[in-house]
């Protein structure tokens, strides 16, 4: 068998057929509605929430939420139709502000912006970024019940209706992605993120990813109701990208909608745990940072003491924003756990992701990194292995496994959800 990937530069491998599981990849819908119809559908329909445009009506300061270009909503198609929706109603559009909501994330380009929300909104409307280090920026405006700190974007508090922009994908910090996450994350201050992305390293990857009510995403839904989002609009898209679902009000009635829907395009049942999972990490690509998504779903797939092989070309390297993660490397909780207490790691957004990775890489299997971003030293200082090309890294993995292990691929690895047969994807 033949696999390809779906980057540029980097070459497919073939599998034995007597190895080899399966390749899979999240479905593909064929269906004639126009995407510009699922959106204004939902529009119509809201769960939960009158339309927003009746929400809107007399407000002065709209601030529509969108997320940023590590997601792959497709903004520029929506927010015209949200827009004139808006204006049904009397909104003008001088009342509309734009922010985009990094999270922790690096800012984005012009061209990025331009392609991320279109050249005509970016000319029309006031458009800002979250900048989560930018302390004159935030304010702190209480706590949860359950101790988190909220810290928001100022943008957030002036505003007099909010409306959150997103995809729904299967997620290892918060379940899925998509609803209250445009807050929080999106535009909250560090420590909020820290604070519910460290409650989210206590917990297994399969005890979060595809389960829509867990403590970290009722969590953020908490710090979300306590801002103020007022409706969400999110997106489900199949694996060619395309628009299959959309779902519009209530962040908590509409988001779970909406993860049906998703579970429908990226749950994929597996035969058996694999010896060798073999996947990409797309579109999760830019740097490592977000590439562990490509792990995260492994670790659903791989049998104990089994191989991940990562193949992600991490043109930025591992995090930009995040330096401390090449200093530690990863690690499983119990030392990120003593690392914290001794002060040595500070951030504890960064002390979740190591532990959401080195959870997997160093107790259940050993991981080899095939990535031209990041080269065999910094990959081994960070805890993989590392081959030039996903042959190579074939080779490696039957060296350590035998010739006869089990081969399981993934493609869209990023955002796939594996189940083994038998298992629940509903």
């Amino acid at each position: 068998m033949r696999v390809e990937f779906l980057y540029d530069g980097l070459p497919g491998v073939d599998i034995e057929g007597d190895n080899f599981l399966g390749l899979f990849e999240p479905r593909e819908f064929t269906t004639q509605e126009r995407e510009e119809d699922i959106i204004a559908r939902a529009l119509l329909n809201p769960i939960g929430t009158r339309r927003i445009a009746e929400m809107a009506r007399g407000r002065k300061k709209i601030l529509i939420i969108v997320d940023d270009n590590t997601r792959l909503t497709p903004v520029a198609k929506i927010l015209p139709l949200v827009i004139e929706e808006l204006k049904t109603t009397g909104v003008a559009e001088d009342s509309i502000t734009i922010l985009i909501g990094l999270g922790t994330h690096r800012p984005m380009t012009q061209a990025e912006c331009e392609k991320k929300l279109g050249e005509d909104v970016l000319r029309r409307f006031r458009v800002i970024s979250h900048n989560w280090r930018d302390a004159s920026s935030l304010e702190f405006t209480g706590k949860t019940p359950g101790g988190t700190e909220i810290w928001l974007n100022k943008e957030v508090l002036q505003a007099d209706f909010i409306l959150g922009i997103g995809h729904i994908v299967p997620h290892r910090v918060a379940g899925f992605s998509g609803g209250g996450k445009i807050i929080q994350p999106a535009v909250c201050g560090g420590r909020t993120t820290e604070q519910t992305h460290w409650l989210s390293a206590r917990y297994q990857g399969w005890e979060i990813m595809g389960k829509p009510d867990n403590p970290v995403r009722q969590e953020i839904e908490t710090v979300a109701r306590q801002a103020g989002l007022d409706a969400i609009l999110n997106v489900v898209q199949d694996r060619q990208g395309r628009i299959v679902g959309a779902f519009c009000g209530d962040l908590v009635h509409a988001h779970r909608a909406g993860c049906r829907v998703s579970l429908e395009v990226f749950g994929v049942e597996i035969p058996e745990p694999a010896d060798i999972v073999l996947t990409d990490s797309y579109p999760a690509d830019v740097e490592m940072w977000q590439a562990a998504k490509g792990i995260y779903a492994s670790d659903l797939a791989v049998r104990e003491g089994g191989v991940i092989i990562l193949v992600t070309p991490c043109p930025e390297g591992v995090a930009s924003q995040h330096p401390s993660i090449e200093k530690v490397g990863y690690r499983p909780l119990r030392e990120v756990e003593r690392l914290v207490k001794q002060g040595v790691l500070t951030d504890l957004t960064v002390a979740a992701h190591l532990v959401h990775v080195g959870e997997v890489i160093q107790k259940k299997a050993s991981c080899i990194l095939v990535s031209p971003g990041i080269g065999p030293e910094v990959a081994q200082k960070i805890g993989f292995k590392w081959a030039p090309t996903p042959r190579e890294a074939l080779e490696m993995a039957y060296g350590l496994l035998g010739r006869r292990a089990k081969v399981i691929c993934f493609r869209h690895g990023g955002e796939i959800l594996p189940v083994v047969a038998g298992g629940n994807i509903q």
